[in-house]
């Protein structure tokens, strides 16, 4: 085949250093903004995205001649300077060493933007990390609870 052809569409799942609660509402819907626009500066097609006071969710499809570990690297460096430099009480601000990314795929693509969508009002009656575990459970992750969280 000549033509080298991808469609790959993922969740990232990420939060703030060890879950605080640091993201106030103003501040999140200028950061869904903000990665929406790295995304499209990486050629990365944002789909749908969305933070809580403690994590953020992106729904993107990933360009074929981008690495994932370099999309994520990318983003959430970017953006944690972004949130220090525009609210300074968020000086020593960080996202957590880690990150959950899962495939999507086309089918399910209506359900997970409703899902990013509803994102607190799941989350009063799911913590972050119960829902988190979800996910590992359902795609079948093998993980180390000691490793998960900072």
């Amino acid at each position: 085949m000549p033509q080298s052809l991808a469609k790959n569409y993922l969740h990232m799942i990420f939060s703030t250093k060890n879950r605080e609660p640091l993201l106030g509402q103003e501040i999140r819907t200028e950061l869904t903004s903000y990665l929406g626009g790295t995304l499209k500066n990486l050629d990365c097609q944002p789909i749908e995205m969305g933070a809580t006071a403690d994590h953020a969710y992106i729904l993107c499809c990933l360009p074929k001649n981008l690495a994932l570990s370099k999309l994520i690297e990318e983003i959430k460096t970017s953006s944690s300077i972004w949130i220090k430099a525009k609210e300074p009480s968020l000086a020593q601000f960080h996202w957590q060493n880690g990150y959950g990314v899962f495939s999507v795929s086309h089918s399910h693509l209506n359900a997970v933007i409703q899902y990013i969508r509803r994102q607190e009002e799941h989350h009063r009656k799911v913590t972050f990390q119960e829902k988190f575990r979800v996910f590992l459970k359902q795609y079948r992750v093998a993980y180390d609870e000691r490793y998960v969280w900072d």
